[in-house]
């Protein structure tokens, strides 16, 4: 993170309120990030497995006012030095996002500024980008694994960019989740999963690999989850520590993962790979990506893992990108809960 103020970029303030964090930041210029306030509702749904929306709406609620004015606070700035409000539109929970798409609405109709609407997973692969001042090469591949999102597009330029691949039904880090929970680890899955899975023993166990038809970019992942819970229901004291099922199940998606953001790189020429999202923290699986993109010579971007998970920085900086080229919103747009590229 940089604090050095650049005279010539516009303050521009971000809010991102799509899940359990609400967050607001302030960015000067498209890299350049004076705060960043994150407050996380996780303590509230970890005894029920999962976010509750309507506990996430009201978190957002009651302290969306106070991360604004810290994020203010921060980057040693007031209301009227800003030029911009960008905000997450979607997707994700929809009373979440109204909370912050409002906000958004009342400061740019209030200061008479403009407003930037922002989409959520194109705001995690811009966070690549913000832990270095290397430029990204184009075409590249942005890949996305988050709870809520397993995606791959193919983007001729940071604000170019087309959906190649999708998760049909649980995305990667929500497999991660129900995982954990079949296996008694608590929520959230993904630390405590990667945490044992280095102590598990490799081969011991075998799940399918589920590549799904040949060619496709989509991902799958609720067989795996099912493979846990089977195995876990058959297992009547067999010589299989939780360890190697964490090892095991970890494996198989990243296995997954990795093979097919190779094929959209490959199919799409691509000379960068951005990846973003909380599952990108995985030391494994970073270190399985770096593999892959030193072998077919691609540039590889990854966040820095205090930027994996949902953050208003990456908002905000988007924001500024979209803002030194006058693209701007109106105030009659709304929150989207599944919002395409």
């Amino acid at each position: 993170m940089r604090t050095a103020l650049k005279k010539n970029n516009a303050l521009i303030l971000g809010i991102e309120t799509s899940c359990d964090e609400t967050s607001a930041a302030v960015a000067c210029g498209e890299k350049n990030i004076l705060s960043n306030v994150v407050v996380s509702s996780l303590r509230f749904h970890k005894k029920y497995s999962g976010v509750v929306p309507e506990i996430a709406c009201r978190h957002h609620a009651e302290n969306i006012n106070i991360v604004l004015d810290k994020a203010l606070k921060q980057a040693k700035a007031g209301l009227s030095d800003i030029k911009a409000v960008s905000v997450t539109q979607g997707p994700g929970l929809i009373g979440a996002l109204l909370v912050g798409v409002s906000m958004a609405k009342a400061l740019s109709y209030c200061l008479r500024i403009p407003i930037i609407p922002v989409n959520h997973l194109h705001g995690h692969l811009y966070a690549a980008l913000l832990s270095t001042d290397k430029a990204a090469r184009f075409p590249a591949t942005g890949l996305v694994v988050s709870g809520g999102h397993t995606t791959l597009v193919h983007m001729r330029g940071i604000d170019n960019l087309k959906l190649m691949g999708q998760t049909r039904d649980d995305a990667c880090g929500e497999a991660f989740d129900k995982a954990a929970r079949v296996l008694g680890l608590g929520y959230p899955g993904g630390p405590v999963i990667e945490k044992l899975a280095a102590k598990g023993r490799p081969g011991k166990i075998r799940f399918t690999r589920p590549f799904l038809e040949a060619g496709s970019m989509d991902f799958s992942f609720s067989g795996i989850k099912t493979s846990v819970l089977n195995l876990v229901r058959g297992m009547k004291g067999k010589p299989c520590s939780t360890a190697d099922i964490c090892r095991e199940f970890q494996d198989a998606v990243f296995d997954v993962i990795i093979e097919k953001t190779r094929i959209c790189c490959l199919k799409n020429r691509s000379e960068s790979l951005l990846v973003g999202g909380g599952v990108s923290a995985n030391g494994q699986l970073r270190k399985r990506l770096k593999i892959l993109c030193d072998r077919e010579g691609i540039d590889l971007f990854l966040p820095a893992r205090g930027m994996s998970l949902d953050n208003a920085a990456m908002i905000a900086a988007l924001g500024s990108y979209k803002y030194n080229r006058h693209i701007f919103g109106s105030l009659d747009f709304t929150a989207m809960s599944d919002m395409p590229f």
